[in-house]
C-alpha cells in the first residue's frame, strides 16, 4: 500500500465577526476577563441563512482549487462535524451536493473538538487500502447554533467556520505524508464536554477539561511523534485543537516542540470545534509561516474526552 499525503488546505470564516466588546453587551463580561481567561479577541459567527454545510463547501471548494483538483475527481467526502441540524441527508451529501460531485461515498465524523484528525486518520486509511482514490476531509462546525448567548461560561467560546483538506496518494517515490494516528477516549468521562438536550446546547465542566487537556495529553502527543519516527524538537509547527490559549500553550510547551510554530488562530476565531485544526493549519500555510513538507502535528482533543494526532507533511 502507498502512502497517502495533504495535497492541499482551504479554510473559509463567515464575514460577520463578534468582538469581545460586543459580547460585553450581551452578558457580564468583558474584554479583559475573557482575554485573560481563554485568550479570544474576536471570532467569526455565520447567519441564520450559513448553514454549516455551505462553510463546510467554501472551504472544500478552496482546497479543491489549492490541489488543482475538479470535484469529480474525488470519491471519498468526510465531514468532521457536531453541528448538523439535520441527520439525512447527512452533511457530507449536502457538501457533494453543493460542488456538483457525481457519485462519491458521504460520511459525517462526529467526535466533537477531534473530529476532524479522526476523519484524516479515516481518509488515510480507505485511500491507504484503495478503497478510495483521493478523499475531501473537511471540518466544520456552527457552534453559534448550538449556544446559549445568555450563557457567559460559554459563549465567549465559540466561533464558527471551516478547514478543508484533499488527501490523494503519494508519487512511489515519496515518503508518506500523513503518519500513524494515535486515537481514543476517556468514555466514564464524556459529560465533561457535551451537546445535548431540545434544542441542543453546549456545556462543559471547563476545569475538568483543563486539567486532562494539560496533565494527561503531553504524553499522547509525544507518542504520535515516536509513531512518525521524529522528536518533537523536529517539528516545524504544531496545531493544536484551539480551544483555548491557557491550553494550548501550556501542552506545547510541556511537549517540547522548541523550534516549531504554534498555532494560535484561537485568539481571532475562537473554539470552532471540528473546523478548528484545518482552519489554523489552512491559514499557516496561505501566511507562508511553514515550507511545503515540513513536518506539523496536529492534535485534537475535546468532546468524549477523545483524542487524535498524527504527524503531516505540508502541503
Amino acid at each position: 500500500m502507498n502512502g497517502t499525503r495533504i495535497a492541499a488546505l482551504g479554510h473559509y470564516q463567515p464575514a460577520r465577526v463578534l468582538t469581545n466588546e460586543e459580547l460585553a453587551g450581551m452578558v457580564d463580561t468583558s474584554d479583559e476577563w475573557i482575554r485573560t481567561r481563554v485568550g479570544i479577541r474576536t471570532r467569526h459567527v455565520a447567519g441564520p441563512d450559513e448553514p454549516v454545510d455551505e462553510l463546510a463547501a467554501h472551504a472544500a471548494a478552496k482546497a479543491l482549487a489549492a490541489a488543482g483538483r475538479a470535484p469529480q475527481d474525488v470519491d471519498l467526502v468526510l465531514v468532521a462535524t457536531s453541528t448538523a441540524v439535520d441527520r439525512s441527508p447527512n452533511t457530507a451529501a449536502r457538501v457533494a451536493a453543493r460542488l456538483g460531485m457525481p457519485s462519491p461515498a458521504v460520511m459525517d465524523v462526529n467526535v466533537v473538538c477531534a473530529g476532524f484528525t479522526h476523519a484524516l486518520a479515516t481518509a488515510d486509511h480507505a485511500v491507504r487500502a484503495g478503497a478510495a482514490r483521493r478523499a475531501l476531509v473537511i471540518g466544520a462546525d456552527k457552534m453559534s447554533d448550538v449556544t446559549d448567548w445568555t450563557d457567559r461560561t460559554t459563549c465567549v467560546l465559540v466561533g464558527d467556520g471551516a478547514g478543508a483538506a484533499v488527501v490523494e496518494t503519494c508519487p512511489e517515490d515519496e515518503a508518506p505524508g500523513i503518519g500513524p494516528v494515535l486515537w481514543g477516549s476517556v468514555p466514564e468521562m464524556g459529560h465533561a464536554v457535551r451537546i445535548e438536550g431540545t434544542p441542543a446546547r453546549f456545556a462543559q465542566e471547563g476545569q475538568s477539561v483543563y486539567r486532562w487537556a494539560t496533565t494527561q495529553l503531553p504524553p499522547f502527543a509525544r507518542r504520535v511523534c515516536e509513531r512518525a519516527g521524529l522528536a518533537p524538537e523536529d517539528l516545524a509547527a504544531v496545531v493544536l485543537h484551539q480551544a483555548n490559549l491557557r491550553i494550548i500553550e501550556p501542552l506545547a510547551e510541556k511537549l517540547g516542540a522548541v523550534r516549531a510554530v504554534v498555532a494560535r488562530d484561537v485568539v481571532d476565531s475562537g473554539n470552532t470545534s471540528a473546523a478548528s485544526i484545518p482552519l489554523a493549519f489552512s491559514k499557516l500555510v496561505e501566511r507562508g509561516e511553514i515550507a511545503s513538507g515540513d513536518p506539523v502535528l496536529l492534535f485534537g482533543f475535546g468532546g468524549n474526552l477523545s483524542y487524535a494526532g498524527q504527524v503531516v507533511r505540508c502541503p
